[in-house]
């Protein structure tokens, strides 16, 4: 029978197989699902609703995880199968969800109930105490012993539910608590720690919500725990909100401190410096050494210098030095307290600080407007403001605390969890049962899945609930990758967060470490560093240098024998001096630390800022009168001034204040001229480049945070202190209240201090946040320059230079690496250290557009590939900021520069240290110079115009113009002279459609003999001679060549240059070129070397010349006496040839007489073919037949000297005769468009023929008619007045003449003189003098006979040219 049964169970269940696989098989896709599961959507499996939407498929298909946005009413009770009931019907006994989970988990006791375990199970009583385990928690056999020991038996049992279930207590062990309804008991440790235990709830009531004094209480604030156990390491609260927060505690922990969260040990204590919150680590702290005989002791057992005891101002914290003083202070300033009788000053009256004692500096305050500053935000109540970084940093810096309001959402850290109302918890205090979060995000929702085994495996670092359901979590300093269940390590270190680590980060896995530089030791947190030691506060107060303990609150004065305000300062740790420069000395003077000594480290030089580079033994210092940076060696004797050498030269500007960073070999500097900036550079002067310059107003004081690798700097015009790496990135601005007159600046460990001269304070903040503001120094006179005095700003290592053994001095470079500098005038030899003389004199000239820089060829052989300025000399230019052309004659050192968008031209004598003097030689108006070149013999300046695109020269007093060449100029854009030789060449730019090309030139220096000696040229510039002058030399930057040429057409050759060829230079046999790109470099080609690079820099260069000792070598006919003529020498092969100015003619072969074509009230144009009246000169419309404009040239006054003019070529040997003017100004007009060389010959035949070679033919009112050369006269000038009139008749009239002239040129003079000392009064220009004024100063004073002959100097002469 029994196997007929199996046989058929078997057959049951076989064709209950095959019908399902029929069902499958054919497409049905229905399962027989129980009530609590779902169907996946393909049919092929059941899915508990439980696992329904609980964000993992468990459906092949996935749709267990659709459709999942089904929400119920707050009212209503979602089951499981995602249906909606009515609250009140859940737990009611009667199932409404078909998956039954309405009725799941219900506390609710039904009939026959005895003990309720589990949360769900209910059992009867005769199952209490049998010996068989039917609870899971095992409370059913729980306390059996002790109810039989009490007389209960099994048999009676129920005797035995009654005593269980009605007497409960006596139940429970002896650390637990019966709950009230008496079904379980609570462990004691488990009641009142925010988590319900007991069915009714009972082990959570009755709980203290507010702790005692020596009582903390847990985050859920339902449990109180004894202040000893916080932090102690074993968590007492259920949340462990009593070991969150706490600090580290520190090796050698002695002292507990701030609700025994933080731990120091006893060398913090009675430091100085306040380590806990609470202050008890610096109380009850006892002065173990006394003030000095010289000194006040404060009643708070502060020093003060014994000099400030009743002075009027309250130097003690306490304000005890001026208090039982036996009269008034007599105060310098013009406000005192009218009560507590201390001196004021009227930026201290109503600042928000109180001065006075009896507080009325700080009584009946008139409300001001509020205006916030750029970087910085209003509160809302419109009576504060704060800056920008305190916005949501999570202190409210408002009164009104709208500084954090709609700060939207908040970062939490990887591993938290993050609240809808954007606090952050731990994950332990999310779905506790306990709300945290203030929108009770963190409870509620799916907290009641837990995480199954299964998705505990899933996870790297655990999983736990949420309110959004189970999730995979990490510890602390990891993150949850993309997949959701891996952790990886966070680097805290690379956050580079302030709040991460002051100093230096170390990160490991899962956390990091804090470290601190030498010097300092970390602090209890284990994250912040202090010093070891207290650091001073060095100030310059006035005259004064204060010295002010920045822990101790002690303040001394340090000797200083400045007679005016000292305005920057400085201190060497090692030889303990103070050095410092104040405005009343040409000299950089030192003090030292211990009061005792002064003395004057160099001599001779004027310094805005200084700084001591403690590592290189050096001491560099801004010349702002040179725009220069400079050093000298840290001696203990004075040095001369000429011992020292120019670090930075090239394009500065207005350099303000200096920093140095000897650590890395870097140097740092504000600039203030035309483009506001923070510079950066080597030590050297190399690597130089602009780290900041943007989010600037007008910086000043700078400094340097070598903690944090930051550059800080103040900016009066933003009334703020900015900061940036050192590489010019995270630029911050701190606008603050206090910020807004900033001067000087240092930094220290975690403080900023600044100095305000306006409202005479020192003040310090936090460096990040500026936040802890305190006053340190307050004083009746103006504080100025600041420094932080503390050996661990001066930490001893190793110099580079200690190894380099260089014979004069030795500079940090980048890295830090060592460099050999030289003094001016001497050179570095190939040895790299030694300097020593010139050997070769030639140099290249460099020209920027407000500096001349002069490097010695020299130097070439030392280093090359440099990445920065070889060995130089460079000078600022006067007075000229925009220069774009120059040339230089080596013989007297006569410089001549363009300036004013290349309008005008200025000439200066050059020294070894200065421009002196200034000349403008030439002005042009609305035209511009497109070629210069400086004829070193005669010094005349050949020049061509954008406009007057001929070859012209001008005279070096600037008085006579002429036009060598005109016809057939497209541009002109290079010059190039020999004048020993009398050649000129200049490149020839095609500008109007002839299609000729670009052309090189050559010609006689008086414009005759022209040829073209190279054609098919693009961009032929920089023209230069070799020394003989029979090649010519050029840079083609259209084809990017270095051409050559005899000056005769023949022998072309070319070099293939570099990449952006802008330039070439010959200097002897050494050929040098510059290259333009990211970076002006400069190559060059010798006997030993071809295509070397020699150095490479940052700056622009805009003129590129070389002078050797054979490049300007050789005479010619013009050498002596100007060639013997009066206006204008101009060098031709074999001899020269006299020229006038435009408006003169020639008399005879040397000498020149105002031009007569002209009828009387008009003058001539410079085409020499027309006349227009004097009004109609220089009045800016152009009037002349080739439409140029006016040309206007200011002569020289000279003494008249009463002789006849000779009437024939003649060769003087005494100087060239004195112009003889008839009115201050001679007006020419220039033509620029005359048609063709044909009209020049047919005014020559015209000249020859019709006025008997006498004169000259001109046109006027449409007619021509012969102009009379002097001593002819005449329709056709065909009488010679001479040969009648003899003797006296001529002297006569001479005198006569040169008396007139006498008049006029003393008029003329005193009209002057009266209008030069109008400029000076008016203007800080250089008094303008001539070429030959130049050398006339190099000599000795002229006696007082030769002085009264003295001639007036010559105004600017002004060329006016356009085309309209």
């Amino acid at each position: 029978m029994g196997g007929c049964l199996f046989l058929c169970a078997v057959f049951l269940q076989l064709s209950m197989s095959l019908r399902a696989r029929t069902v499958i098989s054919s497409g049905r896709s229905h399962l027989n699902c129980p009530l609590d599961a779902k169907q996946c959507n393909d049919g092929l499996a059941c899915v508990p609703y439980s696992h329904v939407c609980n964000g993992e498929p468990d459906c092949t298909d996935g749709s267990d995880e659709e459709d999942c946005g089904f929400e119920c009413d707050e009212n209503q009770f979602q089951c499981d199968q995602k249906t909606c009931i009515e609250k009140d019907q859940v737990c009611d006994g009667v199932p409404q969800c078909l998956d039954r989970s309405d009725e799941l988990q219900c506390a609710k006791k039904t009939e026959g109930c005895a003990h309720l375990c589990d949360e769900s199970h209910c059992l009867a009583a005769n199952l209490l105490c049998d010996g068989v385990k039917n609870c899971l928690d095992g409370t059913d056999e729980a306390n059996c012993e002790q109810l039989i020991e009490n007389g209960y038996s099994k048999e009676e049992g129920t005797d035995v539910a009654a005593a269980f279930v009605g007497s409960s207590s006596s139940m429970c062990g002896f650390s637990q608590k019966p709950c009230r309804d008496n079904i379980g008991c609570v462990p004691y440790n488990h009641l009142c720690d925010g988590e319900a235990d007991c069915a009714d709830g009972s082990d959570e009531d009755q709980c203290l919500s507010e702790c005692e004094m020596d009582q903390f209480q847990c985050a859920h604030r339902k449990k109180c725990i004894e202040k000893s156990q916080r932090c102690d390491g074993v968590p007492q609260c259920q949340d462990r909100s009593d070991e969150l927060g706490c600090a580290k505690h520190m090796d050698g922990c002695t002292h507990r401190c701030d609700d025994n969260s933080r731990c120091i040990p006893s060398s913090f204590l009675c430091d100085g410096e306040s380590d806990c919150s609470d202050g008890s680590d610096e109380s009850n702290c006892g002065a173990d050494e006394g003030c000095s005989s010289t000194e006040f002791t404060c009643t708070n057992g502060q020093c003060v210098s014994g000099a400030m005891r009743c002075d009027g101002h309250p130097d003690c914290r306490d304000r005890s030095d001026e208090e039982s003083c036996t009269k008034a202070p007599a105060c310098t300033t013009k406000h005192r307290c009218p009560h507590s009788k201390e001196c004021l000053v009227q930026e201290w009256i109503c600042d928000g600080d109180q001065d006075c004692k009896d507080g009325t500096d700080e009584k009946d305050c008139p409300r001001t407007t509020l205006t916030c500053g750029k970087f910085q935000w209003s509160c809302a109540s419109k009576t504060k403001c704060v800056p920008a970084a305190w916005r949501c940093d999570g202190m409210k810096d408002c009164d009104d605390g709208s500084d954090e309001t709609e700060c939207g959402t908040v970062t939490c850290l990887p591993h938290q969890f993050q609240c809808g109302s954007n606090e952050c918890l731990d994950p332990v205090l999310v779905c506790n049962g306990i709300t945290n979060c203030a929108d009770g995000s963190d409870e509620g929702g799916d907290c009641h899945i837990e995480c199954t085994e299964a998705g505990e495996g899933r996870c790297s670092h655990g999983c736990h609930s949420t309110p959004q359901g189970t999730h995979c979590g990490c510890e602390a300093g990891y993150r949850l990758l993309e997949d959701g269940q891996t952790c990886a390590d966070v680097d805290e270190c690379e956050i580079q967060n302030p709040g991460v680590c002051s100093h230096l980060c170390v990160n490991t896995p899962g956390s990091y470490q804090c470290h601190c530089h030498p010097g300092y030791i970390t602090e209890a947190g284990g994250q912040q560093c202090k010093v070891k030691g207290e650091p001073f506060l060095l100030s310059s107060v006035q005259t004064d240098l204060f010295m002010v303990g920045l822990l101790s609150g002690s303040l001394d004065v340090l000797s200083s024998s400045a007679k005016k305000a000292i305005l920057s300062l400085d201190y060497d740790w090692r030889e303990q001096r103070v050095y410092w420069v104040s405005l009343d000395t040409e000299s950089i003077r030192w003090s030292t630390l211990d009061q005792k000594t002064t003395g004057t480290l160099v001599k001779g030089v004027r310094a805005d800022s200084v700084a001591v580079d403690w590592l290189g033994r050096n001491l560099y210092w801004i010349d702002g009168v040179n725009s220069q940076i400079v050093a000298t060696r840290l001696a203990t004797n004075t040095v001369k001034s000429l011992e020292h050498s120019a670090i930075l030269d090239e394009d500065l500007d207005q350099p303000r204040s200096l920093a140095l960073l000897p650590q890395k070999g870097l140097m740092f500097w504000t600039e203030i001229g035309n483009v506001v900036k923070i510079e950066r550079a080597g030590m050297d002067g190399s690597e130089r480049r602009a780290v900041v310059n943007s989010s600037l107003g007008w910086p000043g004081g700078v400094a340097v945070d070598a903690v944090a690798d930051r550059v800080y700097w103040t900016d009066e015009r933003l009334r703020a202190i900015g900061s940036a790496t050192l590489d010019g990135g995270d630029i911050r601005i701190l606008q603050m209240q206090e910020t807004t007159n900033p001067f000087s600046l240092a930094v220290l460990n975690d403080m900023l201090y600044w100095s305000d001269p306006k409202k005479r304070v020192v003040q310090a903040a936090h460096k990040t946040s500026g936040k802890s503001r305190t006053v340190l120094l307050k004083r009746p006179r103006q504080p100025f320059g600041i420094k932080v005095v503390h050996p661990s700003l001066q930490t001893a290592v190793d110099s580079p230079c200690e190894k380099l053994g260089c014979s004069h001095m030795c500079v940090l470079a980048p890295g830090p690496k060592a460099v050999c500098k030289c003094p001016s005038g001497l050179l570095l030899s190939n040895d790299g250290l030694t300097c020593s003389a010139l050997v070769n004199s030639a140099f290249l000239l460099m020209l920027s557009p407000s500096t001349v820089t002069q490097i010695y060829l020299q130097s070439r052989h030392t280093a090359t590939g440099l990445k920065g300025w070889p060995e130089h000399m460079a000078l600022q230019v006067p007075t000229i900021s925009d220069a774009a052309f120059t040339d230089y004659n080596p013989r007297d050192h006569l410089i001549i520069l363009s300036d004013d968008d290349a309008t005008s031209l200025s000439s200066f004598r050059l020294t070894d240290s200065d421009f002196v003097g200034r000349n403008k030689v030439l002005k042009l108006l609305d035209d511009a110079i497109t070629a210069v070149a400086l004829d070193w013999v005669t010094r005349s300046v050949y020049w061509s115009g954008s406009k007057q695109a001929g070859l012209h020269v001008t005279s070096a007093t600037g008085a006579h113009t002429a036009v060598l060449i005109k016809e057939g100029i497209g541009e002109v854009k290079s010059i190039a002279l020999h004048p020993p030789s009398g050649s000129v060449c200049f490149s020839n730019l095609d500008q109007h459609g002839a299609g000729t090309g670009a052309v090189i030139e050559c010609a006689n220096m008086d414009g005759g003999v022209r040829r073209v000696v190279r054609g098919n040229a693009v961009q032929p510039t920089s023209l230069v001679f070799s020394s003989e002058g029979d090649w010519v030399y050029w840079a083609d930057t259209g084809l990017g060549i270095i051409g050559s040429v005899q000056v005769t057409g023949s022998g072309y050759t070319e070099v293939k240059a570099a990449p952006g060829l802008a330039a070439v230079a010959l200097s002897d046999e050494t050929l040098l070129w510059m290259t333009v790109g990211d970076q002006t470099k400069v190559w060059y080609r010798d006997e030993q070397h071809q295509n070397q690079l020699w150095f490479e820099v940052g700056t622009h260069v805009v003129s590129f010349k070389a002078f050797g000792t054979s490049s300007q070598a050789g005479s010619n006919q013009c050498t002596d006496d100007n060639g013997s003529c009066q206006h204008l020498c101009l060098a031709v092969p074999g001899g020269r040839t006299c020229s006038c100015g435009h408006d003169h003619i020639l008399v005879n072969a040397t000498h020149c007489s105002p031009g007569q074509q002209c009828p009387a009230g008009s003058r001539l144009c410079l085409d020499q073919l027309s006349c227009q009246p004097v009004e109609k000169l220089c009045n800016g419309h152009a009037d002349c037949s080739d439409q140029s404009k006016d040309i206007c040239v200011s002569l020289k006054q000279q003494p008249v000297v009463e002789a006849a003019l000779p009437t024939q070529s003649v060769t003087s040997t005494a100087s060239p005769s004195p112009d003889l003017p008839l009115s201050e100004t001679t007006y020419l007009n220039s033509s620029l468009n005359v048609s063709s060389q044909p009209v020049n010959l047919d005014r020559e035949r015209c000249s020859h023929g019709r006025c008997s070679g006498n004169g000259q033919c001109v046109e006027s009112d449409g007619e021509t008619v012969c102009v009379c050369s002097l001593g002819y006269s005449g329709d056709a000038c065909q009488n010679q007045m001479l040969k009648t009139m003899q003797g006296p008749i001529v002297y006569g009239a001479a005198g006569l003449c040169a008396g007139v002239v006498v008049i006029a040129v003393m008029a003329l003079v005193v009209k002057r003189r009266k209008s030069t000392n109008l400029r000076r009064a008016s203007s800080g220009d250089v008094k303008g003098t001539s070429l030959t004024d130049l050398e006339n100063k190099a000599e000795t004073a002229p006696s007082a006979q030769t002085a009264s002959a003295a001639v007036e100097k010559p105004e600017e002469a002004v060329v006016v040219s356009s085309l309209d």
